[in-house]
């Protein structure tokens, strides 16, 4: 995401150095992730439904555990809220949530997101998207708002 797909897709289309990156769910959080440790490669940044903080979450604890090992200070590296303790420049973020998603609670965690930009005082947009869930509905209903904020920066 960060070096191999930005060099092929520059290899074979007519694009320019300014990137973005979107995701849902797990990929969401992988989209902030990538942004917020590599905010001189992207110029925006917007999530669906992401897994928010990671290292509190049964998803990202199971995630971790198979992919990093059991030392929880090696999954911060990996996590938005603890990185967004770190960064030094800010990357235009859009995150939506839908109010009525399942994996609100447990899993996404946009609560703690919220807290760590404030308490960060990063400039980021949460919106909470009333009666929406996790669904592939959710994702079409808003990504024109999307298309529309990566567009601000990166054309």
């Amino acid at each position: 995401m960060v070096s191999e797909l930005p060099d092929l897709i520059e290899q074979h289309f007519p694009v320019n150095d300014r990137r973005s990156v979107a995701g849902h769910s797990m990929g969401g959080h992988g989209a902030l992730v990538v942004a917020l440790r590599n905010p001189d490669r992207y110029s925006s940044v917007s999530a669906f439904s992401p897994i928010c903080n990671p290292v509190n979450s049964p998803w990202g604890q199971k995630a971790f555990i198979n992919y990093l090992g059991a030392d929880r200070e090696l999954w911060k590296a990996y996590d938005a809220c603890e990185l967004l303790n770190q960064v030094s420049e800010v990357v235009p973020t859009l995150v939506d949530q839908g109010s009525e998603d399942t994996f609100l609670h447990e899993q996404l965690k946009p609560e703690a997101l919220r807290k760590a930009v404030e308490d960060a005082g990063y400039s980021m947009t949460i919106r909470m998207q009333e009666g929406y869930d996790h669904s592939y509905y959710f994702i079409t209903t808003f990504i024109e708002d999307h298309i529309r904020f990566h567009s601000e920066w990166v054309l």
